[in-house]
């Protein structure tokens, strides 16, 4: 299968040109985003950074501060179950723009026709690689809102080089997850022969 990639500034028909199981090497900016960040961007409050055209990763990394020279350096960078950004996440494509999301575990059917409806994909990272893709990561550019909700749940802006994921949900309303979960409730009804 070929690896397909996507560089920074990210463009709106290189995300639609996506599919569903496509292997995808991310070059560029990502903002982190967990639970915090969601429900306050939700509740309409401004968004520190412009997500126009920008990928959210939810992950809350494990980070080290240099504190002679106040740089960042993080350790750990494994993604967080998505499916509890599922209440707000469509509200963010629509409201901020953004083209892709990156977790596990996948998401719902709200998320996956706001990707459809605003053009976004979801991405789907190792989960236990934590350590692996910390190293995908060139630099710790900026934090915001670390004040308000700690370390873990601020939005981190990093630069990354070949970052690893794989298309799950796409653009055009297909989702793996959904798919999967069909395939298997079926394949459970043959066992039980129900």
């Amino acid at each position: 299968m070929q690896v397909k990639r996507i560089q920074f500034p990210y463009k709106k028909e290189d995300i639609l040109e996506l599919k569903v199981g496509d292997m995808v090497l991310i070059s560029g900016k990502l903002f982190t985003g967990r639970d915090a960040v969601h429900k306050y961007l939700h509740e309409g409050n401004p968004s520190p950074v412009d997500l126009k055209n920008q990928i959210i990763y939810h992950c809350g990394p494990v980070v080290l501060e240099d504190k002679k020279t106040g740089k960042y350096t993080i350790t750990a960078a494994g993604p967080t179950t998505s499916i509890r950004e599922e209440p707000y996440q469509w509200e963010v494509m629509r409201d901020h723009g953004n083209i892709g999301v990156i977790g596990k575990g996948g998401m719902g059917p709200k998320t996956v026709a706001g990707c459809k409806e605003y053009g976004c994909v979801y991405f789907h990272a190792i989960g236990g690689a934590a350590q692996v893709l910390a190293e995908k990561i060139t630099s710790v550019d900026n934090v915001y809102l670390k004040e308000k909700f700690g370390s873990p749940e601020a939005i981190w802006e990093l630069t990354v080089e070949e970052f690893p994921v794989v298309v799950t949900i796409d653009a055009h309303g297909n989702s793996l997850h959904e798919k999967v979960s069909e395939e298997s409730g079926a394949n459970l009804k043959n066992i039980l022969g129900l």
